[in-house]
Order: C-alpha cells, then structure tokens, then sequence
C-alpha cells in the first residue's frame, strides 16, 4: 500500500525544538529555518526570518503536541509556512520525538543544547532555559562536504562537528559546522 500526499506550495519550512518534563514543563528553542537539498537538511539557520506572531504560534504548537502526547524528552516539529490572505500560516509537516537535526545548532549556539535538555527531561532534571547566543548557523556536511571541513576551521566563530563515519557517500551526513554570529537572513 502507499499514502500518496499532495504538494504544498509553501514559503519556507521551519522547526521548533521542545522539550518537556514530567511534569508537564515546557521549554522551547528560537525557531529555526531549514534549507534542503536533493531533500535533505542542509543548513538551519536560527532565528527563523519570521515575525515574532508566527513564532509565537510555533512555540504554541509544539506545546501543544508535546502536552497532547504527554511526552517526556525533546521533541522536534517541523512546519511549512504558507502564504495566506490573513498572512502566513503554519501547517505541522513532520513530528520527531527525539533530539533532531534542525537542533544541532544548540550545540554551540545556545545555553543549553538540545541534547542535555533531553537528558535533563528523562532524569526528572529541571528543564534549563534556552538562550541564544546569537543569530547561528547549522551547516551539514554531506557526502564529499566532508573533505572541506578543514576550510571552515579558518572561518571565525566556526565549529565542526566530525560524526566519524567511516566512508562518504551521497546524501550521507558526515558531520556538521555551526556558526554563532552569522549574519541572519531578512524576516519576510
């Protein structure tokens, strides 16, 4: 059998990274950006170019689903933006329950990452207060991206992330770079 799903023209599609304790406390990452290519995550950029009415509507959403679910740990939701005649929309693309690429930026780019959040979430830990550190950049290195990595070690403000995989073949992430301080892109 197969589910066959219509295309959605949206504007650009955007994660919310959540985490949730047992008790029912929520904390969320700025809203991120994502950029694909040949359908997959390349760069994520944080914070998203939206207003500061969508984001809040993201955060609202995740909220939500993480609540609704009664989840414990961090939760990813991706959403599309839709162009509207009341304005831009949101409209859930994809729910993952677990620590999530488009998040790799917390590493470096915020107080807390998303990976100690979700540590903290399971242990019955109370939950940090993310804090950006910046506008920041999340760059895959996919495949052969891989032989460059020594090139964004010279780039200021640059980390790389190397997964230690052993071959590099196409679409397969190798590792990542995030970048505090990149100059963020023009809110639409």
């Amino acid at each position: 059998s197969a589910i066959l799903e219509a295309f959605v023209p949206f504007e650009r599609e955007v994660s919310m990274i959540a985490a949730r304790s047992a008790d029912g406390h929520v904390e969320c990452f700025d809203v991120t950006e994502n950029e694909h290519r040949d359908h997959i995550l390349k760069i994520s950029r944080a914070p998203a170019a939206i207003s500061d009415a969508l984001a809040a509507q993201a955060r609202i959403i995740a909220e939500s689903i993480a609540n609704a679910l009664n989840y414990v740990g961090v939760l990813a939701v991706e959403m599309f933006v839709l162009a509207g005649p009341g304005g831009p929309k949101l409209l859930v693309n994809e729910i993952a329950p677990r620590v999530h690429n488009s998040g790799h930026w917390t590493l470096d780019g915020a107080s807390i990452s998303q990976f100690e959040q979700h540590i903290r979430a399971i242990a019955g830990w109370p939950l940090g207060k993310p804090v950006r550190h910046g506008p920041v950049t999340m760059t895959n290195l996919i495949g052969d991206d891989i032989h460059s990595y020594q090139q964004w070690l010279t780039i200021p403000g640059a980390t790389v992330h190397l997964y230690g995989k052993g071959q590099a073949r196409p679409g397969r992430k190798m590792g990542h770079v995030t970048q505090v301080d990149a100059i963020p892109p023009k809110t639409a």
